[in-house]
């Protein structure tokens, strides 16, 4: 009978929320049909260009789903352009999307590396290392800081990063009953960070060679210029501060972070709310190998992924592809694996990295909304006029913070902003390496502190938890670090006035 009534009540609960869904839905359409009408053929969107943006925060923040939250306000920013015709220029723009050179890029990346994890995981490899680890790591201090230092040292890509330290660690810190949220944390914080301060990496590849490309850097100087603003990327520099004070235990756990953790030293470090489907199934290996065997089949994978990354050019794809290969045949060989076990665990990582890579993919596609809009131009022209040599550095960076922040695009976004910051800058006399740090800060904190980017997600995704447990319960820290930020370059700015 209680369970007949249990059924009922949640039933028209689910009805109730149906009904205020659609409801909502068709306020918001009418709303920005209305808003279409306002607006003559040429004329600039202005302020409006922010709402379809702004939609995507507040429907996150409401129903903790980014995907469906970034479809709610790429839709309603097709609206605004044209609200009775929404089925073509959707397709139009989510195939233009999905045939991107970067998404195809990042798909078989992250797919790879889901594939590679897979592999490790049934093959019993990732036992043995955890072992290994548990065997040296002795408290849940030291267990902090050697995601911390592990962090540091995979300082290739932030997706390497995100998903090989997580995997590794992820039983040590279980053992030791720290939260997914921190470990997701820990590790998010040294991904992108750690990757714009070291000229080894994807990072400092592509944004050297965006600098030659807009004529800030001259031919072949990109990467020489990258470097002499390393020291002025305060974002960067404060995040790892940041998180080795939270992993030595001198900075507190605040906020969704203290319950989270609370939770976990009560014995429940995946969160509750959180359906945990990690990278593993149900086959297991073929013959069981020795504590030293396992080690070996871990590390070299490992250790192959990073030097092939390095030996291609600093490409993650290539260097995954090899890896993935490679791997294949060594536990093919010792017997560990067969054959066409490893080609279903490859394409179970592909499957279970879906979900993030289509968050990814609207991301993108809510770029393309706002670059029609003109919302990155509007922001930037629109302060521009107030700025003098003193606060520009800090205001550019508390601007491109917000917009990568709020469109998720730590790269794409700065090929539309560089060409308009850079003349500004020169015109009024500021140091073009401090122009970078601020720049390459305000990425570096977008990647970190956005729910829906693509580290955040990989880091939410390899850690255990939800993209949003993850972004409530780091957000203190990433404001802090964006806080001692924008104080620097205050001072930066005077000083080198």
């Amino acid at each position: 009978m209680n369970m007949k009534l249990s059924e009922a009540v949640e039933g028209q609960f689910h009805n109730k929320r149906v009904f205020l869904t659609v409801l909502a839905g068709i306020a918001i359409y009418i709303a920005f049909a209305w808003l279409s009408t306002t607006r003559a053929p040429n004329e600039s969107w202005g302020a409006l260009s922010l709402l379809p943006t702004l939609l995507v925060l507040v429907t996150a923040i409401v129903s903790r789903r980014p995907f469906e939250s970034m479809i709610a306000g790429c839709v309603a920013g097709l609206v605004m352009l044209n609200p009775f015709d929404l089925v073509s220029p959707f397709a139009e723009n989510i195939s233009l999307v999905l045939g991107n050179e970067t998404i195809v890029w990042v798909v078989l990346v992250c797919g790879l590396m889901g594939g590679l994890i897979q592999l490790l995981e049934i093959s019993g490899c990732l036992d043995g290392f955890s072992e290994w680890l548990q065997k040296i790591i002795k408290s849940r201090r030291q267990s902090l800081l050697a995601t911390a230092g592990l962090g540091v040292v995979v300082f290739i890509d932030d997706y390497l990063n995100c998903l090989a330290v997580s995997t590794s660690v992820k039983k040590l810190t279980d053992f030791y009953g720290v939260s997914r949220e921190k470990l997701a944390y820990i590790v998010d914080s040294t991904a992108a960070p750690m990757c714009v301060i070291v000229p080894i990496s994807t990072w400092a590849v592509y944004f050297a060679g965006l600098l030659e490309e807009n004529g800030v850097a001259k031919d072949g100087g990109g990467m020489a210029l990258y470097m002499s603003a390393i020291p002025f990327m305060a974002y960067a520099w404060f995040a790892l501060v940041i998180v080795f004070l939270v992993a030595y235990g001198i900075l507190g756990d605040w906020g969704p972070m203290k319950k989270a953790e609370a939770r976990a030293k009560g014995g429940n470090p995946v969160p509750e709310a959180f359906v945990d489907e990690q990278l593993v199934s149900n086959v297991k290996a073929k013959r069981k190998l020795s504590f030293k065997a396992n080690i070996m089949n871990f590390a070299f994978p490992m250790i192959l992924l990073i030097v092939s990354t390095i030996y291609f050019e600093i490409d993650l794809l290539r260097g995954a592809l090899l890896t993935c290969f490679v791997t294949v045949l060594i536990y093919w060989a010792q017997g560990i694996l067969s054959f066409e076990t490893q080609m279903e665990a490859i394409f179970k990582g592909f499957q279970v990295m879906l979900y993030p890579l289509s968050t990814v993919v609207g991301g993108f596609f809510l770029k393309a909304i706002n670059d029609e809009l003109g919302m990155t131009t509007y922001v930037i022209e629109a302060i521009t006029p107030y700025m003098t040599i003193v606060i520009f550095p800090a205001v550019i960076f508390a601007v491109m913070a917000f917009l990568t922040f709020a469109t998720s695009s730590s790269w794409g976004l700065y090929i539309l902003a560089m060409p308009i910051v850079f003349p500004i800058s020169l015109a009024l006399g500021v140091s073009t390496p401090l122009m970078i740090g601020a720049l390459l800060s305000a990425s570096s904190f977008g990647s970190h502190a956005c729910f829906f980017s693509d580290s955040s997600l990989l880091a939410s995704q390899g850690a255990g938890c939800s993209p949003m447990q993850h972004a409530f319960s780091q957000f203190p820290y990433a404001m802090l670090g964006a806080v001692l930020s924008i104080v620097t370059f205050l001072g930066l700015g005077y000083m080198m006035a």
